[in-house]
C-alpha cells in the first residue's frame, strides 16, 4: 500500500460514506483507508460497517454528483478495527483496504487525523498520506494527479487539490490553497469564480487547504504531525509555517474535490453565518497561531478582532460579539505556546 487515506469522522457519518463510495473508485493502484472516529454519538462506526458489508447504501447528496458514488462498488470491503491504543501497540493488518480506527474521545481535527497518520506511519511501505476531510466526494483522477506532481518535484512535502463547491459543483472555493494576512490574523477574502474561467495560474497561497492535504513521508518525519493544541482550525497553517525552508507547497490541478465546506462543525465562508463554536476556535487560533509566528503582529490581530466584535454587537448579535471577546481572552491566557 503505497498510499494511506486518513478520514476524520464526527457524527457524520452520511457524508463519510458517501466520501468512501466515491474513494474506493479512485484510478490510483495501491491504497488504503484509515477512518477515524472521534467518539461520535450518532452511532457512526456502526453505520460505517454496514456500508462496508454492503448493508447501507451512500446517498448522493446533490443529484449533480450521483456519478461519482453510484453504482455502488462491489461489497464487502474488508476491515479491521482498531482503538487508539491498538494502534501503537497491536498487530495491524495492513493489507487490509479499510481500517477503522475509534479516537475514544473527541480530540480535535488534528489530534484525530494524527492517530490515522501515525498508523500509517508503521507500514514502512507507505509513502504518501492523504488527509481528506469526511464532507467531500472526489474524482477518480484526484490522488494520481497529486502523487504525479509530488513524484515530479521531490521539493514539495504538501500537495493540493482544486476544491469545488459540493452544492454547486462549477464553482470553485479554492486552488489548492489560501493567502493570510498575518497582519489581521484573517484568511483572504476569496473573490467567487467557476471552473469555466480558472485563471491560466493558480494564485500564491501560504497554506494547503485542509480538506485536502497529501503529505510525504519525508515531510512528516522532518515537520512531524498536525500541532494538536489548536483543537480547530489553523493546523494547515501551522503545518505550512513549520515546513517553511525544509519544503514547498504544491497544487495538482487535476486533482478535483468537491467539498460540503464544514458542515459538521458550522465553519462558513459566510462570516455571519458560521456557529459559535467554529466562531470561539476561529478567534482563539488566530491569537495563539499570531503569538506563535508573528508576535510582533499581535497588536493588529487584537485590534482586528475587537473591532469585528463590536460590529456584531452594535448588530444586535451580542452572542457572537461576546463569543469573540471571551475567544481572544482565551487565546492571550494560554501560557504554553505550541
Amino acid at each position: 500500500m503505497r498510499t494511506s487515506i486518513i478520514i476524520l469522522n464526527w457524527n457524520g457519518w452520511k457524508d463519510t460514506i458517501e466520501c468512501l463510495e466515491s474513494v474506493f473508485r479512485l484510478k490510483t493502484l495501491g491504497y488504503r483507508v484509515i477512518v477515524c472516529d472521534n467518539q461520535s454519538s450518532d452511532g457512526s462506526l456502526d453505520k460505517i460497517k454496514l456500508w462496508a458489508n454492503g448493508e447501507l447504501n451512500a446517498i448522493a447528496q446533490n443529484p449533480e454528483l450521483a456519478h461519482l458514488i453510484s453504482p455502488p462498488i462491489l461489497k464487502p470491503i474488508r476491515y479491521v478495527e482498531l482503538t487508539r491504543a491498538e494502534t501503537g501497540t497491536a498487530h495491524i493488518e495492513f493489507d487490509a483496504p479499510l481500517i477503522l480506527i475509534q479516537s475514544g474521545e473527541n480530540i480535535g481535527f488534528a489530534a484525530g487525523n494524527n492517530i490515522g497518520i501515525n498508523c500509517a506511519l508503521r507500514d514502512k511501505n507507505c509513502e504518501f498520506f492523504w488527509i481528506l476531510n469526511n464532507d467531500t466526494v472526489v474524482d477518480p483522477q484526484s490522488l494520481d494527479a497529486m502523487m504525479h506532481m509530488m513524484l515530479e518535484r521531490n521539493d514539495i512535502g504538501l500537495c493540493g487539490s482544486l476544491n469545488l463547491s459540493y452544492v454547486n459543483p462549477e464553482e470553485v472555493q479554492t486552488e489548492g490553497g489560501n493567502k493570510y494576512s498575518r497582519w489581521t490574523g484573517r484568511v483572504a477574502k476569496r473573490r467567487k469564480y467557476f471552473v469555466h474561467n480558472l485563471p491560466p495560474r493558480p494564485a500564491e497561497f501560504d497554506y494547503v487547504n485542509g480538506a485536502s492535504m497529501l503529505a510525504s513521508r519525508d515531510f512528516l518525519e522532518k515537520v512531524g504531525l498536525m500541532e494538536e493544541s489548536y483543537f480547530l482550525y489553523f493546523e494547515e497553517m501551522d503545518w505550512a509555517m513549520r515546513a517553511k525552508g525544509q519544503f514547498t507547497l504544491g497544487y495538482a490541478r487535476e486533482s478535483v474535490i468537491y467539498h460540503k465546506e464544514g458542515k459538521a462543525i458550522g465553519s462558513n465562508g459566510d462570516r455571519m453565518s458560521r456557529s459559535l463554536r467554529s466562531e470561539y476556535y476561529l478567534t482563539k487560533n488566530r491569537v495563539l497561531f499570531t503569538r506563535r509566528f508573528f508576535p510582533w503582529a499581535l497588536p493588529t490581530v487584537i485590534a482586528a478582532i475587537g473591532a469585528a466584535a463590536l460590529e456584531r454587537i452594535c448588530r444586535g448579535d451580542w452572542n457572537r460579539g461576546r463569543t469573540m471577546f471571551t475567544a481572544m481572552a482565551a487565546g492571550m491566557n494560554v501560557h504554553r505556546i505550541p
